[in-house]
């Protein structure tokens, strides 16, 4: 490889030659810079994939500290819990787990959904904004692990209000995955457990 150097003591028509060769290369670099990420973007597929999410209350499991005073989980305090995950606006008309934590319908269950992560902001008595950090793994395969998607972000209290998450990975299909998920707070169900609903654009190479 040659490197080039402008120096003040080449002759004025090597300086010249050289300076013509890097204003050259500088004007070529953009061209092959953007025909570079089109053909990136080219060899990448992207797929919208959607879906709603029913907690199972019994199955969320907390630290014993740090707590408040009347035990709810405070800022700093890690957790586990566990879900179902059905067809997208399924909890639009339909309950998807009762009082129990099962699913109502087991029929209509499309994957299963674990959650863990910390407790932030004012920990469960947080009113607006983030309350915890969490990692997703939303598994869709009929195999334990064999199809599944990976988010990592911040979690909003807020109803009805969209929060973006970034897609970390995957198996499967989905085991190059990269991407952005939103993800919206329904409400919570009779088991006193979460309803999500979840839409995950994931950018993945063509194989």
């Amino acid at each position: 490889m040659k490197t080039l150097v402008l120096s003040p003591y080449l002759p004025i028509t090597q300086r010249c030659l050289a300076t013509l060769i890097a204003l050259a290369c500088m004007a070529v670099w953009p061209a092959l810079s953007h025909g570079m990420e089109a053909e990136k973007q080219a060899a990448s597929e992207t797929t919208i994939v959607q879906f709603d999410v029913s907690e199972s209350g019994p199955r969320f499991v907390f630290d014993e500290a740090p707590v408040f005073d009347d035990g709810l989980p405070a800022y700093g305090n890690a957790f586990v819990t566990e879900g179902y995950i059905f067809p997208y606006g399924y909890l639009d008309t339909k309950q998807g787990v009762g009082e129990d934590g099962q699913p109502i319908n087991p029929k209509d269950v499309i994957g299963r959904w674990t959650c863990r992560g910390w407790f932030v902001g004012d920990g469960a008595k947080t009113v607006t904004g983030p309350w915890v950090i969490t990692t997703q793994l939303y598994d869709l395969g009929e195999t334990p692990g064999s199809l599944t998607l990976v988010t990592d972000g911040l979690e909003l209290v807020d109803k009805n209000v969209p929060g973006a998450r970034a897609v970390s990975g995957g198996t499967g299909a989905y085991q190059l995955a990269r991407g952005q998920a939103l993800q919206t707070l329904l409400g919570h169900n009779t088991s006193e457990g979460v309803d999500l609903r979840v839409e995950i654009t994931v950018v993945a190479p063509q194989p």
